[in-house]
């Protein structure tokens, strides 16, 4: 079977152990997930199935939507709750509006450290590997985008409670914005809770437990809990291309296409149909403006 699941995670296992059932429920090896949820978070894991895997990267790169709850007054090593308590600082002082405001300075583009607990690897080296050995190595600040935060609720204290939602870009860490929050007040925090809502047109309304795939699996209505690759797709924009331009693809050529289309974009390639053909960036080619394909559903034989 070829698409894509929208898992709903439960908190406890990891990643991996959700694809570990995927196989096992749909009977197939060709597994994988789009972007990682840690054991103690939930919500949304969009887990694709068989020729979906090659489109990965393109489902990682969506928008990401979290609910998250942080703790301010208190900062740990790994920047959530499930780490050792490193500095403690009265909250009291920081106001509702406070709050706001520091959370207002991180919309936009920033750099973050990754965490170590995070999967960057370092000389070879997974972070988190390195941290449980109570390493702590330097890391580079990467770019991401946060689109909009946007304060849910707020209860003041020595240890104030705050809960947020996120809308950001792909590679956005969720206990670090909690912790340099918690920094720009001046009280140190850690996220305390974690629940991803949306990836990309995938949403926490629409997914489903890992208990309610063995139901439907029993029930022999696994398809219809499967989307395909181009639904999946929604959100990056299309190309319709004429029948000509149908067959280059299929046979891994640039496809010739309209100007109207702005070189550099990675798009989808339909038939006239509506079909999904390839995925391929629009480039100025020998004077033509072309879909230059880069990865293809199905490459034709030359011969």
């Amino acid at each position: 079977m070829d698409g894509v699941v929208n898992i709903r995670k439960t908190s406890g296992p990891t990643s991996h152990d959700v694809v570990y059932d995927i196989r096992r429920i749909f009977g197939q090896k060709r597994v994988g997930h789009a972007g990682t949820l840690d054991p103690m978070a939930t919500g949304v894991l969009v887990v694709c199935l068989g020729k979906a895997t090659r489109f990965v990267e393109y489902l990682m790169g969506t928008t990401k939507e979290y609910i998250a709850e942080m703790v301010l007054g208190q900062s740990t090593d790994s920047e959530d709750s499930t780490g050792t308590i490193i500095s403690e600082t009265d909250a009291s002082s920081v106001t509702r509006e406070a709050l706001e405001s520091a959370i207002k300075s991180f919309v936009g583009e920033i750099t973050q450290i990754p965490p170590m607990v995070s999967a960057v690897k370092h000389e070879g080296q997974r972070l988190y590997k390195l941290a449980r050995q109570g390493k702590s190595v330097e890391r580079k600040g990467r770019q991401v985008t946060i689109h909009s935060i946007d304060l849910l609720d707020f209860t003041a204290g020595k240890l104030a409670q705050a809960r947020i939602r996120v809308k950001c870009s792909s590679g956005t860490y969720i206990r670090t914005l909690c912790s340099d929050i918690g920094d720009t007040l001046g009280c140190g925090a850690h996220m305390s809770a974690l629940e991803r809502t949306r990836v990309g047109s995938f949403t926490i309304e629409n997914a489903v437990t890992i208990d309610q795939l063995y139901t439907a699996k029993d029930e022999g209505r696994l398809d219809s809990l499967v989307t395909d690759i181009n639904t999946a797709l929604c959100e990056m924009p299309s190309v319709t291309l004429s029948d000509q331009g149908a067959d280059d693809i299929r046979y891994g050529r640039p496809a010739v296409i309209g100007d109207e289309h702005e070189t550099g974009k990675t798009v989808r390639a339909l038939s006239f149909d509506g079909e999904l053909l390839a995925i391929g960036e629009v480039v100025d080619l020998d004077g033509s403006r072309v879909l230059k394909p880069k990865k293809v559903l199905c490459v034709m034989d030359m011969d």
